[in-house]
């Protein structure tokens, strides 16, 4: 499977937080850890993120609990 990396103003885009809330996720464990791409740059997996926002959306709606398919 190719993966595809997107950066961060599109995960911005996507999930509708913030910049510091996405980092904040993070060092919580509670969003994809993203990648280092070159010494200034990062980016997160598509995949990752699709799966993240997937299982949020199952929390919503009591179905499931984080991480399980």
């Amino acid at each position: 499977m190719k993966e595809k990396l997107i950066r961060l103003p599109e995960v911005l885009r996507r999930t509708g937080f913030g910049r510091s809330h996405i980092y904040n996720l993070i060092n919580q464990e509670e969003f994809p850890k993203q990648i280092q791409i070159s010494s200034g740059s990062v980016a997160w997996l598509e995949s990752e993120l699709e799966a993240w926002m997937e299982d949020r959306i199952r929390l919503s709606r009591n179905e499931d609990t984080p991480g399980q398919e």
